[in-house]
């Protein structure tokens, strides 16, 4: 045996090849027959769907604003953390606004006064009045006298011209007299104490500083998660100035961007299944359509597409499609807004309505209604301490 023969590779066993191309053979049939058959279930016997990730958690950003100028003195919320509607969120400096409230309620009771003078102004007048009378009688009587002594003449003619000149000024002070009552009547006449205009004006003026007062305590108006605080302690603000911002994270829903040659069969009402790359496909939310936008992006932008130009390239549009989530599912595995999630519409059912909804206010803030019980109390005490 030579050198060569023995570095000579030894022979493959018989067989081997064929029954490699036999098992690849086996395997592409396989995959092949797979295939088929997925095509077959997806084009004629699985449900119609439509999907797309091109979809992110919304939800409403409700901003907490100062409603009258002051300086900020306490923080009592910050970001990432909870609260609850009426939860104290920023107190400012109610200095002023105390003093204003102080002011008001001397401006009430000083109206009170007055009304309670004008009152009595009435009573003057009627007095005035009799007294008015009695001279005007005592007048003519005196007058009648004189002509009487004047025709026997026992009184000259200048004695009696003076008795007459005497009856025309006490019919002149008995009409004086009558005015002033009206005058006096008529900033009483068909009210009391209580519904007096001025007593009304003060009482308003009192109610708006006690309302400004109340502004120097910002609460919250809702339940969510605190967000974008810019107010920092010792500020001064303004009215209108944005301080924070509240996120209620168990009313978020979907805003899921569909193409526009998605969105034939896409009704109100349709079921939704979806997953967030938070959790993962592990965790599944399910939640409903509930409206489609008005128009695509492009039709809200600031500056819209000019088709009608020279050159034009079609491009397939997205329409935002709103989803609700199951509030269940949401307390279980909270989102935040703006979170990516991939959304699945089963549109097998196409009864639904194409179209939106009737308005419907999902909830209410607070109001400021002017009619705290405590103020309403204040006002009575001050009313009754100067009537």
């Amino acid at each position: 045996m030579t050198d060569t023969d023995a570095a000579a590779p030894a022979p493959a066993p018989p067989g081997k090849p064929a029954a490699r191309r036999r098992a690849l053979t086996v395997l592409g049939v396989v995959v092949l027959l797979a295939a088929i058959g997925w095509a077959i279930f997806h084009f004629f016997f699985s449900p119609p769907q439509e999907e797309t990730d091109d979809a992110y958690v919304a939800g409403d950003v409700v901003a907490i604003t100062a409603r009258d100028p002051g300086t900020v003195t306490a923080l009592r919320a910050d970001n990432t953390q909870a609260v609850t509607p009426g939860q104290p969120l920023i107190d400012l400096d109610p200095t002023t606004a105390d003093v204003n409230v102080a002011a008001a309620a001397a401006e009430l009771a000083r109206a009170v006064r007055a009304t309670r003078a004008d009152f009595t102004r009435v009573g003057q007048s009627d007095a005035g009045i009799v007294q008015a009378q009695a001279e005007l009688s005592r007048a003519q009587a005196d007058y009648a006298r004189r002509r009487t002594a004047a025709a026997q003449g026992a009184v000259s003619g200048e004695e009696l011209s003076h008795a007459a000149d005497a009856v025309k000024v006490a019919q002149a002070s008995l009409r004086l007299a009558q005015e002033q009552r009206r005058q006096a009547q008529a900033s009483v006449q068909g009210t009391d104490v209580n519904t007096n205009p001025a007593v009304l004006a003060a009482i308003a003026a009192y109610r708006r500083a006690a309302i400004v007062r109340s502004h120097m305590h910002v609460t919250a108006p809702i339940a969510g998660v605190v967000a974008q605080r810019t107010v920092q302690i010792g500020q001064q603000v303004s009215a209108g100035t944005p301080l924070m911002a509240i996120v209620p994270l168990d009313r978020v829903w979907v805003d899921a961007n569909f193409r526009e040659t998605q969105l034939k069969d896409v009704r109100l009402g349709q079921p939704v299944v979806l997953t967030s790359d938070m959790y993962g496909d592990d965790v599944q939310y399910h939640g409903r359509v509930v409206g489609l936008s008005a128009g695509s992006g492009n039709a809200f932008a600031l500056l819209p597409p000019q088709n009608a130009s020279g050159n034009w390239i079609k491009i397939v549009q997205r329409l935002p499609v709103r989803i609700s989530l199951d509030p269940r599912e949401l307390r279980q595995h909270p989102l935040r807004v703006g979170l990516s999630m991939k959304t699945t519409i089963d549109t097998a059912d196409t009864r639904g309505a194409m179209l939106a909804r009737a308005a419907a206010v999902p909830y209410q803030g607070d109001t400021t209604t002017g009619t705290d019980p405590q103020v309403e109390a204040a006002i009575r005490r001050i009313v009754a301490a100067n009537r």
